[in-house]
């Protein structure tokens, strides 16, 4: 992104230096345009290790770890402009919390909090703190999803019919003995950590409110759900499927399709491509828009004003509204029940 080049550089803390973390740095240390890293907080040594080793890769100092973010925001929010929260679900409140209580525009990862009690007194504290909250569903944020979404709401493609979608993954060989297989510390499994952003992205592209859900889950032996099946009923009547396999071969991938009265779409949950079939085409077209370079680049180009923020905290209370709903359901054995 060129346009980061004339960006003031936004001072930046990492919570949390696991391998997602790292993964995020890395991307950032690829193209730091606009951005300086400048503490961590991270209380395992191992991971910081392989974090100080990620900077050392690139011939860069790893910036200081302060392992209690307390005293990380006591120490260093004088030379901070934001943070970036990449820890453990259960934690994302109190840490978004501290950092907005600091005056900081914060990026959270997926999924923002893990219940609608904690999303709407997050809502509320952003509002109070007048900062800026993203949360880093690659959908909200992508310009495909953006696209694709927008002409679906006004009308673009007439009458919106049926969503249907699917992720899949080897989820279920990769958690063993992590915290995300321990639902007081995940909040969820397979669909709330992974399949989180095909609940976001088909909300997105569903711009309605969901009147009625019934859900299956499969924990395959696990204390988390591993697999899923959903049926659901959008305000207007159209029809949606979501369908999550936690216990694929090895890969990640998700097929989003969007039947309207004059086009199919087909997009991913993570919005990297779009392709429509209108009415009269014999196949489907690719739609040529600039690919978001990542999360993070993102969240500075809303904190720059380039654009409106298109991942807000009601993006996370939105999912957690049909995750609630999916738990209930699935609880009384896929009796629909309201959203």
């Amino acid at each position: 992104m060129s346009a980061t080049t004339s960006w003031p550089v936004t001072r930046t803390a990492i919570i949390g230096c696991g391998g997602m973390a790292r993964n995020h740095i890395r991307h950032i240390l690829e193209d730091p345009r606009g951005t300086s890293i400048d503490v961590v907080c991270e209380p395992m040594p191992e991971s910081y290790e392989a974090t100080v080793q990620l900077f050392e890769s690139v011939g860069q100092e790893a910036p200081p770890n302060v392992p209690d973010l307390s005293m990380c925001l006591d120490r260093h929010r004088p030379d901070l402009d934001a943070v970036f929260i990449v820890t453990p679900h259960s934690l994302h409140y109190d840490h978004c919390v501290m950092c907005l209580d600091a005056g900081l525009d914060v990026l959270v990862e997926k999924p923002m909090v893990v219940n609608q009690t904690e999303a709407r007194q997050l809502m509320a504290k952003q509002e109070e703190a007048g900062t800026l909250l993203v949360v880093a569903f690659q959908g909200s944020l992508s310009p495909q999803i953006r696209w694709a979404a927008e002409r679906i709401h006004d009308g673009t493609f007439g009458e919106l019919r049926s969503i249907s979608g699917t992720v899949w993954q080897n989820w279920n060989t990769l958690g063993d003995g992590k915290w995300r297989t321990d639902p007081k510390i995940s909040g969820g499994g397979f669909m709330f950590d992974t399949g989180a952003h095909l609940m976001n992205t088909i909300a997105d592209l569903a711009g309605q409110e969901f009147e009625e859900v019934a859900a299956w889950l499969n924990n395959r032996g696990r204390p988390i759900d591993i697999m899923a099946a959903v049926m659901a009923r959008l305000a207007n009547g159209a029809y949606v499927t979501l369908h999550g396999c936690g216990a694929s071969v090895p890969s990640c991938s998700s097929d989003i399709r969007i039947f309207t009265e004059q086009a199919t779409i087909r997009t991913g949950m993570y919005g990297r491509w779009l392709e429509v079939q209108r009415v009269g085409e014999r196949d489907y077209n690719p739609i040529s828009l600039p690919t978001m370079k990542t999360t993070w680049h993102r969240f500075l180009e809303v904190r720059h004003g380039h654009i409106d923020n298109p991942s807000p905290p009601a993006v996370g209370l939105r999912m957690l509204k049909l995750w609630d709903a999916i738990k209930d359901s699935a609880a009384k054995g896929g009796q629909p029940v309201p959203c």
